[in-house]
């Protein structure tokens, strides 16, 4: 019930911002870019945070939806909701077919895996020329539309993006209050005792892998069509380390934790903007401050400052 409350102010914040202020640069610009990166950091979170299972090689299934939907439609005249659709099939494919053998490594292993994936895929998105534009990219993608609405300009994207990206934070709390949830926390804290009480461990995080990049796939394609451009510079390995990040910035295992910590990456570059030279050097300063005095999380520290100081507050009246 908590979290279904904490979901619907969320959802009432992010309705209201851009009544309340239609013209700000802030709302209908940026406002997008956080939306991409709320919906990446959640789905990284439910390998993540929920499965503990980590991944350097997230930005490549996005970029794999982003480029399959740029190419479905430039090049084969696919309509762009129809192209959207077969590229995310095409990579819940992928990420099943890849899913056993990685998911068997643990550790440094796994994250070596996922990043020699994600290095793998960025190669092919530089050197396929012929097919992907190599670093140049693609451009021109086609207007994608709603019931003939044209999703042409930055306000209707804002709400395509929003609810998306609610749509992804709500599927997010389902699971966590669920038996597949459950399951996925059994992984997380022993794989050894998660098998003896009956769970399929391999096909529990099987599927958390497809499911993760399945949502990364549709972000990519919605992304390629709002940007109406596509390059490899975007699907890179910093970005995927970027993700994990957000992630753990904002507190693994936390849904509103991976919302929180991709706003804050996103927001910040823009707010430190200002500084020019010193720019990096501040945004890492604060990354530092935050991670070595609230290791568990920004917002899964505060949360729990927050119960205990209610619980004190009751424990002494």
């Amino acid at each position: 019930m908590k979290r279904l409350s904490g979901f619907l102010l969320f959802a009432a914040l992010c309705a209201a911002l851009p009544i309340l202020f239609p013209d700000n640069y802030y709302v209908t610009v940026v406002g997008l870019t956080v939306f991409i990166n709320i919906i990446l950091a959640v789905s990284l979170n439910l390998l993540m945070g929920y499965a503990g299972q980590i991944s350097l090689g997230h930005a490549a299934f996005f970029g794999l939806g982003a480029y399959s939907s740029a190419i479905l439609t430039i090049r084969y005249g696919l309509n762009p909701w129809l192209a959207m659709l077969a590229g995310a099939a095409m990579v819940m494919a992928l990420s099943y077919i890849l899913s056993r053998p990685i998911l068997r490594l643990k550790g440094h292993y796994l994250a070596m895996a996922t990043l020699g994936l994600g290095i793998i895929v960025h190669i092919f998105f530089v050197q396929a020329d012929e097919l992907t534009g190599g670093p140049d990219g693609i451009s021109g993608l086609p207007v994608l539309s709603i019931m003939g609405l044209p999703i042409d300009s930055d306000i209707r994207w804002y709400w395509v993006l929003c609810s998306f990206m609610l749509l992804t934070v709500l599927f997010s709390l389902n699971i966590a209050d669920s038996r597949a949830g459950r399951a996925l926390s059994a992984v997380h804290g022993s794989e050894i005792a998660a098998q003896m009480m009956g769970i399929d461990t391999a096909k529990v995080k099987s599927h958390i892998f497809v499911f993760s990049a399945l949502i990364a796939s549709v972000a990519g394609s919605l992304f390629a069509h709002q940007q109406d451009f596509v390059s490899p510079e975007s699907f890179s390995f910093f970005f995927s380390i970027e993700l994990v990040t957000m992630v753990v910035l904002g507190g693994l295992g936390s849904t509103f934790g991976a919302v929180i910590g991709a706003f804050i990456l996103s927001i910040l570059p823009e707010v430190l903007i200002v500084f020019e030279d010193f720019e990096v050097l501040i945004f890492g300063a604060i990354l530092m401050v935050i991670m070595i005095f609230l290791p568990e999380g920004l917002f899964v520290a505060l949360k729990n400052r927050v119960i205990h100081f209610m619980r004190r507050s009751q424990g002494g009246a």
